[in-house]
């Protein structure tokens, strides 16, 4: 992987970690994540007329990462309600990169080199050792949060692919990312009003300068995410994009002042090895 690329992405997985301090605001988990659409979309409106249309070959591909993005929403909001967020985040994100590492090798041809599998590999697993890190008090997920955890894996895994994909095939990645969010963003409200009124949105209202910051923050790490794909094979950007918790586990550490467990730093040495496999 490229340079140029390779750090790109690694401050996209910093923004992305950002943005996830930021949403921590006094909101229940759908209001939070309607904000952060809401902004998303806003952006995306304001940029869509300084750059180009996209390529009509890409416009399914959009809407089905629309559809997809949604339904990752749902189905996370849905795991949050089941099980603790530092166990299910991790479960829900770590596991995509392998999903997409094993399609992308069976269907786009994109096979990776041993060492750069084994850095998926150790990213992934160190992800997912994170929800075994908060100790013997942590009630332990039952069945349902387990099965909507990976659902929400595996629409991560969907839309990273057909991200990447559509993203190749509009010939210009912003145009693609800045659509992408303004679609979503729209079924975001629409699914607000139809299932909480008005009031869903006039609840978030408060919370606006949070819903900005972390609006920027996040359409600015995905965008970099799909420019990426562009330029480097789509596993590999999963991957990367993903150590986004270690980043995550460092603010909480050192600058939150939270306390990290044995399991926690093995983990985050798993995902700091498999960051440096990706490399060769």
């Amino acid at each position: 992987m490229d340079t140029t690329v390779f750090l790109a992405i690694m401050a996209g997985a910093l923004m992305h970690a950002g943005w996830n301090a930021v949403i921590k605001i006094g909101l229940d988990r759908f209001s939070a994540i309607l904000l952060l659409s809401l902004f998303q979309g806003a952006i995306s409106f304001a940029l869509i007329p300084f750059f180009p249309t996209i390529a009509s070959d890409a416009w399914p591909w959009l809407l089905a990462s629309i559809l997809l993005h949604v339904g990752y929403k749902f189905f996370l909001i849905k795991a949050y309600a089941l099980g603790d967020l530092s166990q299910i985040y991790p479960l829900a994100r770590g596991t995509a990169p392998l999903i997409v590492s094993v399609i992308s090798a069976l269907y786009l041809g994109e096979v990776l080199s041993l060492t750069n599998a084994v850095g998926i590999v150790s990213i992934g697993m160190g992800i997912m050792a994170m929800a075994l890190s908060k100790g013997p008090n942590t009630p332990p997920l039952s069945r349902k949060a387990l099965i909507f955890a990976f659902c929400t894996a595996s629409f991560t895994a969907a839309y990273t692919l057909v991200d990447g994909i559509g993203a190749r095939v509009s010939f210009n990645a912003s145009s693609f990312t800045l659509w992408l969010f303004a679609g979503d963003s729209l079924i975001m409200l629409v699914s607000a009003l139809f299932l909480r009124g008005r009031g869903a949105v006039t609840k978030t209202l408060p919370e606006w300068k949070s819903g900005l910051i972390a609006g920027a923050l996040s359409l600015g790490s995905y965008w970099i995410a799909i420019w990426a794909m562009t330029k480097a094979p789509i596993a590999l950007v999963s991957g990367l994009r993903e150590s986004s918790v270690l980043f995550a586990m460092f603010i909480a550490v050192f600058l939150l002042k939270e306390k990290a467990g044995i399991i926690r730093w093995l983990a985050a040495f798993s995902i700091g090895t498999g960051i440096l496999l990706t490399r060769f």
